[in-house]
């Protein structure tokens, strides 16, 4: 990013970088959540609908890396013709790395069964 316009980004921001680094990986894990889930999805496209989704991750500011899996154990065959399955967060497990300046972030979205839920979360923050 052209560095004037990252200063002037920057600016609006009343946090540490770190503080910001995290930001964005939640930003990030939100966006695929909430534009993935409900996307049809079967055990033939799981792996086209995992790279779209990191192409789309990959395009926005910050990200360094990013890793879609669909969990194909939550898939199940086709009933008749008219039965297909949805993305939900249960089947997602998703890490998204965010390096901004000399701070990386590795947030990550997976469901967690002790909590039934699919959690997003800060797995790591290291000072470069």
């Amino acid at each position: 990013m052209d560095r004037s316009r990252e200063e002037k980004a920057a600016s609006y921001f009343q946090c540490t970088v770190r503080e910001r680094a995290v930001f964005e990986a939640g930003i990030k894990l939100a966006a695929v959540y909430h534009q993935f889930i409900g996307a049809p999805v079967s055990a033939s496209n799981a792996e086209s609908l995992e790279k779209a989704i990191e192409q789309g991750v990959m395009v926005q500011p910050f990200v360094e890396s990013v890793t879609v899996r669909i969990r194909r154990e939550s898939l199940r065959r086709k009933r008749n013709e008219y039965d297909y399955q949805s993305l939900t967060g249960e089947m997602l497990d998703v890490v998204v790395t965010i390096k901004i300046e000399d701070v990386r972030v590795r947030g990550r979205l997976r469901y967690i069964e002790e909590i039934k839920y699919p959690l997003m979360y800060v797995e790591a923050i290291e000072a470069l």
